[in-house]
């Protein structure tokens, strides 16, 4: 299996981690891994705020649309892939760069996480099925690995969430929340911020303009998840800007040449 560098971009929803990735893939010549729960699911293109085929034109993004709404996908399953793809990404002499806000898949990676086999009993104290991890900045992290996180404002946050909630409606979420809804009812992926939100409204609950606010609230707790979640990670360089993250980058991988 190919060794070498890696970067991982991670931060709150609608912190900009996309675009601080595809500007590094740029700049380093490098593909990026979506560490995303929610990407991976096929059609669900809106409401997971999924990489455009304008941004994938311009750099390789892998793991997205691995599975179908109604398919099991789980973080082994995610450590499992994304490992593969590090290795293929290396091996072609290019840079790999793992960016997302799930940070259990992402911590599955870094750190030196076992799962159960998927057919052991179900444990309610560890329904994940990990079973054993060094997390969370503690133990061990991936070699030659660089963390770059994200830090934004709450009040800069909550604007650009409201922004990005209106441009996912005018983009055609409410289609997307309905055929989610109707086809797979039961999906994990129903549970996911915006189409929570949105199914309300879809069942006469409350009205479009109400859904929407409750897509914002739901963002707002999630981002407040991801950062205690990642604030664990002591190995993680937190930035302001995208300067300031190339600049680390560069240093890194320098001292990597």
């Amino acid at each position: 299996m190919a060794t070498g560098p890696l970067i991982v971009v991670v931060g709150p929803t609608a912190s900009g981690k996309t675009a601080l990735a595809i500007e590094l893939a740029e700049r380093f010549n490098g593909e990026i891994i979506c560490a995303d729960s929610r990407t991976v699911y096929r059609g669900l293109d809106i409401g997971t705020a999924k990489p455009t085929a304008a941004e994938r034109s311009r750099v390789r993004h892998h793991l997205l649309d691995v599975v179908t709404p109604d398919e099991s996908f789980t973080a082994a399953d995610f450590k499992r892939l994304a490992n593969e793809v590090i290795s293929d990404i290396t091996s072609r002499g290019k840079l790999p760069i793992m960016a997302g806000g799930s940070g259990l898949y992402i911590d599955a990676v870094l750190f030196d996480y076992q799962f159960a086999p998927e057919n052991a009993e179900r444990d309610p104290v560890n329904p994940r099925h990990i079973k054993q991890g060094l997390g969370h900045g503690q133990g061990s992290l991936r070699e030659d690995t660089l963390l770059l996180g994200l830090q934004v404002g709450r009040d800069v946050l909550r604007e650009r969430i409201e922004q990005r909630v209106d441009t996912m409606v005018e983009a055609g979420l409410v289609s997307e929340a309905q055929w989610l809804v109707e086809r797979y009812p039961v999906s994990k992926a129903v549970d996911a911020p915006g189409y929570k939100a949105l199914r309300g409204y879809l069942e006469g609950l409350y009205s479009l303009d109400e859904a929407k606010a409750l897509f914002v609230r739901n963002d707002m707790q999630l981002a407040k998840r991801q950062r205690t979640w990642f604030k664990r990670n002591k190995s993680i360089h937190w930035v302001e800007n995208r300067e300031e993250a190339v600049e680390i980058a560069t240093t890194f991988l320098n001292k990597k040449a």
